[in-house]
């Protein structure tokens, strides 16, 4: 028993190991249908404006590992680690499909496109699941 435990911990290692070198977290263009209404001082909705818009998203995995303990409760100690935006940067873009309350497409210059300003990742990294305190 202890033979195939060892033996059981040395596979578990070597596939830590593995899975440490096996990384691929970077941002890639996403393609995002986005709809924003716009509304006066009283509450009253004055337009609709939608888009496509392409901004960038962080996509991959990062190497997790988990390695048996006799100091946790579960017998087994674990490090996850989530691909996530290391740096964000404003991305102003334009929704160019503009309607009034009754869906009528308006043209006049200043109403038929609306400017939004959204926060987009520059850099991607692997961070340690659940670490929300950068």
């Amino acid at each position: 028993m202890l033979f195939q435990s060892l033996i059981f911990l040395l596979i578990l290692r070597a596939f830590c190991v593995l899975a440490q070198n096996d990384e691929s977290c970077e941002t890639m263009p996403f393609q995002l249908h986005l709809i924003k209404e716009e509304y006066d001082e009283l509450g009253r909705l004055q337009r609709t404006c939608d888009g496509e818009v392409t901004v960038n998203k962080c996509e991959g995995f990062c190497s997790s590992q988990v390695q048996p303990s006799v100091i946790t409760p579960t017998g087994f100690l674990k490090e996850c680690y989530c691909c996530r935006e290391s740096f964000l940067k404003d991305t102003l873009v334009t929704l160019s499909h503009c309607y009034d309350p009754d869906g009528v497409r308006l043209t006049s210059n200043e109403m038929a496109t609306m400017d939004l300003r959204l926060k987009e990742p520059t850099e991607c990294k692997c961070f340690k699941c659940g670490d929300f305190s950068r």
